[in-house]
């Protein structure tokens, strides 16, 4: 038999997510593929780097949670494919959470309005929803 969770419960897994990283988070979409983990260094090209409203995701309901208010770059950093993302703390120092990136429908753990990133271009996350398992 598997474990089970209450939506209580995995509602306040997500919402741990989001305290845990803190507000004013730090978004950085990158090129080639993610690390391993967190805790491994960095990989890629940062395209974009995104500082996120203070209150960044929505609260947890039925166990997901989605992006709250506008996460855009105006102003791309530089040139290349988007490919992954790595949030971090408010400083930009502490990774607390990466996936994959695709263009909207692409099945991506984030999409955007468009992977064919340019310098200087605005960078808009069209979707991001974190869904907690084992319900």
């Amino acid at each position: 038999m598997a474990v089970q969770l209450s939506i209580a419960v995995r509602n306040a897994r997500l919402d741990a997510i989001e305290t845990t990283i803190g507000t004013s988070a730090v978004l950085r979409i990158r090129t080639g593929a993610q690390p391993a983990t967190c805790a491994t260094a960095d990989s890629g090209t940062v395209l974009a780097t995104l500082n996120l409203p203070s209150d960044w995701m929505s609260a947890a309901a039925s166990g997901s949670k989605s992006l709250l208010g506008t996460w855009q770059d105006l102003t791309a950093d530089n040139t290349g494919t988007a490919a992954h993302f790595r949030l971090y703390d408010s400083t930009g120092a502490t990774c607390g959470l990466q996936g994959s990136v695709t263009a909207t429908g692409g099945g991506g753990d984030m999409t955007l309005d468009n992977t064919s990133i340019a310098s200087g271009q605005a960078v808009t996350i069209t979707s991001f929803t974190l869904t907690d398992a084992n319900s």
